[in-house]
């Protein structure tokens, strides 16, 4: 786990340069480049996409994606970021690079460009790959990059739900990010990795950024995230601590930066 604050200090850190599977956090880096091209003009939010049969074939989660059919570039953003959306993710590397491979490798020389040192990447989705690695370091590092060079992201990686060919899809959020401030999250799961989770949460115009990595299940990591913010939140004074409160994680590495 780990959690940042405002000016990037680390308020809490366990574990935080273990190697561990990222799941779908790999996509947070995918919507990074995307939302590069799109702040670039190199691509356009309602750009027609054409589904290639291999983006079709990316095993679940998935939209649904038939080849051949032309999908907005927004939509699919929509659907790595709402739903997940494993052929989504492999449909907008396409676009961007030609072929996932060659999105791979632009991905990975943007890990090194912000200073993601033990992050590989091997897919644009995060389905498993031993190849495939990243830190609660990491990975907080480049949900900061997001937020703060793309603040429009914010839209989609708080987003419920989103329709597409006349289907719903939506996924749960936890009371805690509809009340605490989270405004930002992206969920992650294989067999491997276990549950994981990067949120953001705002107060008073300030940013905390928080990483679990590898909780036994989805309800687990919603509360560890939640107690992460909460401690961010009293520890930084934007909010009281609670009577006879004790903060339920101990400070580890405080006023170091990521």
């Amino acid at each position: 786990m780990l959690l940042i604050d405002p000016q990037g200090n680390v308020l809490f850190a366990k574990n935080a340069e273990e190697e561990h599977a990222p799941a779908s956090l790999v996509k947070l880096m995918t919507l990074y480049l995307a939302y590069e091209d799109l702040e670039a003009g190199r691509v356009d939010w309602e750009d027609p996409i054409t589904v290639s049969l291999k983006a079709s074939r990316t095993p679940r989660y998935r939209m649904g994606l038939r080849p051949g059919e032309v999908v907005p570039f927004g939509v699919l953003l929509e659907g790595v970021a709402i739903a997940s959306a494993n052929d989504a993710a492999t449909a907008v590397a396409e676009h961007l690079a030609g072929d996932e491979e060659s999105f791979v490798a632009r991905m990975n020389a943007k890990a090194q460009e912000l200073g993601l040192t033990a992050t590989r990447y091997a897919n644009p989705h995060g389905l498993p790959d031993p190849a495939q690695r990243s830190t609660a370091r990491d990975l907080a590092a480049v949900t900061d990059h997001l937020l703060h060079d793309f603040p429009g992201v914010r839209t989609i990686l708080g987003g419920k739900t989103f329709i597409y060919r006349g289907r719903v899809y939506s996924r749960r959020v936890p009371p805690f990010i509809e009340t605490g401030g989270v405004q930002a999250f992206k969920t992650g799961f294989t067999n491997e990795s276990g549950y994981n989770l990067a949120v953001a949460a705002w107060l008073d115009g300030q940013r905390f950024v928080g990483i679990v990595l590898g909780a036994p299940s989805r309800g687990l990591s919603f509360l560890d995230a939640q107690r992460l913010i909460r401690y961010g939140l009293v520890l930084s004074g934007l909010e009281p601590p609670a009577e006879n409160h004790r903060p339920a994680l101990p400070p580890r590495k405080r006023g170091t930066r990521f």
